[in-house]
């Protein structure tokens, strides 16, 4: 639930939650024979989770509000019960609602609670501990709108039912409620999806499978520009690239225990024959099983683990844009945000305990530098632990809560030299470790993990990395998994959302389009490309017959950052116009001028031209 509302704005979560109430009430009007899950407010409004006896779709969005409207004029009362145990129990079964029944035999069984506390208002009753308004009269008729629909699992869990999710937003105030719509529908302008297509920046395509991005040469620019800027960071911060393939043995991720907590977002393993000959010559057929690899991480240890190791060698940095797969559910695929192929920037950092907190320190700092270089500010750390109390604890973790609560310490010390700030978050940490999450939010308000920062203290023994000490001992390392740009896939999506697709010179993949005023200006337009080309500048001419105002127009629409028209005056004086996307003044200088500008804006990669 969405907690700080209620601890801000009580009236709003209360409003928010009794109108979940009626969106429930509204549904199993419309679509008689559903069943319901869980509406808690969130952030921007509140969602209710169904399983449908019909399915619904945007078509339907009109109606529900009416009804949901018609409820509230009936100035329903809200009222409260608890009862003990065994009568809630009973009174769920009286409403025939089999995931109520179940989440309230786990409230009951495994959190000792005595009494549960349901609420009415008109026919509709939910298992709920409230608050809610006192009568639906308090409930604004024009300050809330279904957004969208979408598909949830039951308790978030995959092996679970799939349910219908709608979301709502709700506010106090008809204008405020107009302002998100208004900002909702300029977000989406900025849609990725949306802006992938009208820059040619990457596609998806059925014969190639779902989820599984093709990066057309416009993308590809970008996801290379930004494989560059990390390749520099970590140079100077002297790392060491590696290269891996995109497969492996089966039974490598069983050692490493990624296996079985990764099965359900493997690709089906692969079987093959193959030959081996024994020593005395016999050849036989072995069965082997491939795994087209989920994460980098085992690949990386077994580069550590081939030869000897001295503790003089360590901190070990192994970096690699890497190629990984993993096999997200078809309805959570969404554009680049959520895809089944990625690239990750990853890296392994093999390290002494002595050695975590300044290297974690050390890769804290490289993400807030390539957040500057970007800039990107919106954003949060989120320390994600693991969670004691989690009835699934030693499926989800490795189990050695001393080790646990050590490498959380070391996190909070690291976390604590940077100076960034941070909340904790129980049950989201890694099987072996904790972590620091790094959220940003899609233009849709969809908060998404972007970057993650990782501490493993299990992997490394059972792999058997080990380094000689100074006492000529062996040790396991410390293992620091690190991604400061993620995926390209991910990193890339929010970065057109963020730039709306108009890049900084250096990250664009058409720096300068030269357009002559006619076809007489084509061979200056052609001389001024070639120079910049052999400055390295993504430099090219528009020779088109269209009008000059319709090739500028054209520029625009692909938000090229410059623009240089070239006519007669600008080619006797080596001169150029310069027009930049989103200005409207432009101005004449000398091509050597605008040169030098470009190209020291792209060495130091500025946000704009000086």
């Amino acid at each position: 639930m969405d907690d700080a509302t209620l601890e801000q704005d009580p009236e709003l979560y209360r409003i928010r939650h009794s109108l979940a109430h009626v969106l429930a009430q509204a549904v199993l009007k419309v679509r008689p024979g559903s069943t319901l899950g869980f509406g808690p407010p969130i952030e921007d409004g509140f969602y209710y989770d169904f399983v449908l006896s019909k399915p619904i779709s945007e078509e339907d969005f009109t109606e529900i509000e009416k009804t949901m409207r018609h409820i509230i004029k009936q100035n329903q009362e809200f009222s409260r019960e608890d009862l003990p145990g065994p009568d809630a129990l009973a009174r769920i079964e009286e409403m025939g609602e089999p995931y109520k029944r179940e989440y309230a035999r786990d409230l009951i069984d495994k959190r000792g609670l005595p009494s549960l506390s349901f609420y009415r208002n008109g026919p509709f009753l939910d298992m709920c501990e409230g608050p809610h308004v006192q009568n639906t009269r308090e409930l604004p008729q024009h300050a809330f709108k279904v957004r969208s629909v979408a598909g949830a699992y039951w308790r978030g869990d995959s092996k679970n039912q799939m349910m219908t999710r709608l979301y709502v937003w709700a506010f106090k105030t008809k204008e405020e409620l107009d302002a998100k719509v208004k900002a909702h529908e300029l977000a989406l302008a900025r849609d990725h999806k949306k802006l992938g297509k009208q820059l040619e920046l990457f596609i998806v395509d059925d014969d190639i499978g779902k989820g599984l991005p093709l990066w057309l040469p416009n993308g590809f620019v970008v996801r290379k520009e930004l494989e560059k800027l990390m390749e520099e960071l970590e140079f100077q911060a002297g790392y060491d690239r590696v290269a891996t393939p995109h497969l492996a043995k089966v039974d490598l991720y069983y050692r490493t225990g990624h296996l079985p907590y990764y099965a359900a977002h493997m690709y089906p393993f692969m079987e093959i024959l193959e030959r081996r000959e024994t020593d005395s010559g016999e050849v036989t057929e072995v069965k082997e099983r491939y795994a087209l690899k989920p994460m980098n991480c085992p690949h990386h240890h077994l580069i550590f683990r081939s030869r000897k190791r001295s503790y003089r060698e360590l901190p070990l940095r192994l970096a690699e844009y890497g190629q990984v797969y993993r096999l997200e559910d078809s309805g959570a695929l969404s554009g680049l945000l959520r895809v089944r192929g990625m690239c990750m920037n990853d890296a392994h950092i093999y390290c002494t305990e002595e050695q975590i907190r300044q290297e974690f320190v050390a890769v804290m700092e490289m993400h807030r530098e390539v957040y500057r270089i970007l800039g990107l500010s919106d954003y949060s750390m989120r320390l994600s632990t693991w969670d004691p109390d989690d009835p699934k604890g030693k499926e989800k973790y490795v189990d050695n809560p001393a080790a646990w609560e050590r490498s959380q310490e070391r996190i909070r010390e690291a976390m604590r030299d940077t100076g960034m700030p941070y909340s904790e978050v129980k049950g989201e940490a890694a099987f072996y470790g904790p972590k620091i999450d790094v959220q940003f939010r899609s233009v849709t308000g969809r908060e998404e993990t972007a970057s993650t920062n990782q501490l493993d203290f299990a992997v490394p023994a059972r792999l058997d990395l080990v380094y000689t000490t100074p006492e000529n001992t062996e040790k396991n390392p410390f293992v620091i998994h690190r991604a400061p740009l993620g995926t390209h896939e991910r990193f890339v999506a929010f970065l057109i959302e963020h730039f709306g697709g108009a890049f900084p010179t250096w990250l664009a993949p058409i720096q300068v389009r030269v357009v002559p005023v006619a076809e007489a200006h084509a061979p200056y337009a052609e001389k001024l490309v070639a120079a910049l080309r052999k400055g390295f500048v993504r430099a090219e001419a528009d020779l088109s017959h269209e009008t000059l105002n319709k090739r500028i127009r054209n520029a625009a629409t692909l938000k090229i950052p410059n623009v240089l028209v070239v006519g007669e005056r600008e080619a006797a004086d080596e001169a150029v116009t310069l027009r930049r996307y989103g200005v409207q003044e432009q101005s004449t200088m000398p091509f050597a001028e605008l040169r030098a500008r470009l190209e020291r804006a792209i060495a130091t990669r500025a946000p704009t031209l000086d």
